[in-house]
C-alpha cells in the first residue's frame, strides 16, 4: 500500500537537514496507486525521486513530492538480472558472486541504489553499470505509461544518461533495470591501483571486489560517520590540445583516453591547488581524497554549496579547465 506522510527528513549521505513536503514510498503492486496519487494531489508539485540520497545536496527543504522505491524484483534468466530499482548496488553485486554471474565486482561499495545507478551511470576503477545494461523499465510519472528503454535509447555516456537531461529530470522513476553479466570471469585491473594491489597472479571476482572494497574504504570516508556523497565532481574530459597544453607545464599530471578526448583526474588538479584537507567552516575537502567533499558536522547545503564554487575557482585559474559537480544541487 502506498505510504504518504508529510514534513517529512529526506535520506540523504551528506546528512544534511532537509524536510520533503510530502514523502511518498511506494512498492511494484502501488504503481496504479501511485499514478492516480500524483495525477490528483500531485498535480503541478515538484517531484524528486530518490534512492538513498547518496548524489544528492539540499539547499533547503524540498516543497514538494519525494518519492521513494520499494521496488525490489529479482530474477535470472541465464546470464541476465532483472532487478528492481530500491536493490543497493553493493547488495546486488554479493548476490552476483554468490550465483557465479561476474562483471560488476569494480563497482564493489559505491553507494546507491541500482535504480540511482542506473540515471547516474555509475562507474569506478575502468567500469561504469551502462556496460551491463540491456533495459531499463520506468515509470512516466505524468501519465502512469510504463515504458522499456533499450540502451541505445538512454544516450549513456561519462556519469550521463537520457534521465538526466534537463527536459528528462523528474519525469520517470525507474522501476527496474536488466543486466547481462557473464559466467566467466575476465578480470578489470589496468584502473586506480588495483594490479599493484592484487600482483600479476591470477585472481577471483571475490579478490577484486575484495581489494575495491579495500582501497575505497581506506580512500573515502564511511558516510554514517562523516556525511559525504561519495565523488562530488566528475572528471574533466578535455581536448588533446588542451591535454598537451598542461602536460607541458605538468609533466607528472595523470591522463586518461576518453570517448571525446582526454580526462584528467579532477581530484589531482584539486590537490594541486592546495584545496585537500582544507575546510571552510563546517564544510572541507577530505584529507585522503580531493574528489570528496565532507560534512564534518553541522554544514548546510549552502556551506557545501560554497566549498564547491570554491574550489571550482581555483581549479579554473590554475588550470583553466571546468570541473563541474557530479551531484545534483536542490
Amino acid at each position: 500500500m502506498l505510504r504518504i506522510t508529510h514534513d517529512t527528513p529526506i535520506p540523504n549521505t551528506f546528512r544534511i537537514p532537509a524536510k520533503a513536503a510530502t514523502f511518498v514510498t511506494y512498492g511494484r503492486e502501488d504503481i496504479e496507486e501511485l499514478t492516480t496519487f500524483l495525477q490528483g494531489e500531485g498535480q503541478g508539485r515538484r517531484i524528486l525521486n530518490i534512492g538513498q540520497g547518496s548524489n544528492l545536496l539540499f539547499l533547503k527543504d524540498f516543497d514538494g513530492i519525494v518519492l521513494s522505491s520499494e521496488v525490489r524484483d529479482f530474477s535470472v534468466s541465464g546470464n541476465r538480472l532483472r532487478v528492481g530499482a530500491a536493490w543497493v548496488v553493493d547488495e546486488l553485486i554479493e548476490r552476483t558472486l554468490a550465483l557465479g554471474l561476474y562483471g560488476l565486482e569494480n563497482l564493489s561499495l559505491i553507494p546507491g541504489t541500482v535504480g540511482a545507478a542506473a540515471v547516474q551511470n555509475i562507474g569506478a576503477y575502468g567500469v561504469e553499470i551502462a556496460n551491463f545494461i540491456r533495459e531499463v523499465e520506468a515509470l512516466e510519472l505524468s501519465t502512469g505509461t510504463i515504458r522499456i528503454f533499450r540502451p541505445e535509447e538512454l544516450h549513456y555516456g561519462y556519469r550521463r544518461s537520457f534521465f538526466k537531461a534537463p527536459e528528462e529530470w523528474g519525469r520517470w522513476a525507474v522501476l527496474s533495470v536488466t543486466l547481462e553479466l557473464s559466467r566467466d570471469f575476465v578480470p578489470r585491473l589496468d584502473y586506480g591501483g588495483l594490479r599493484q594491489r592484487l600482483g600479476e597472479g591470477s585472481v577471483s571476482a571475490r579478490q577484486v571486489r575484495e581489494a575495491v572494497i579495500a582501497i575505497r574504504r581506506e580512500k573515502l570516508p564511511d558516510p554514517e560517520v562523516l556525511g559525504n556523497a561519495g565523488s562530488f565532481f566528475v572528471n574533466p574530459v578535455v581536448s588533446p590540445e588542451k591535454a598537451e597544453e598542461l602536460r607541458r607545464q605538468y609533466p607528472d599530471m595523470p591522463t586518461y583516453e576518453a570517448e571525446n578526448g582526454v580526462k584528467i583526474p579532477a581530484g589531482w588538479m584539486i590537490e594541486q591547488c592546495g584545496w585537500k584537507g582544507r575546510a571552510l567552516g563546517p564544510a572541507a575537502v577530505h584529507d585522503r581524497q580531493a574528489l570528496v567533499l565532507v560534512n564534518r558536522g553541522g554544514a548546510t547545503g549552502e556551506d557545501i554549496s560554497r566549498l564547491s564554487e570554491a574550489v571550482r575557482a581555483a581549479v579554473k585559474e590554475r588550470f583553466g579547465v571546468d570541473v563541474r559537480p557530479e551531484v545534483n544541487f536542490l
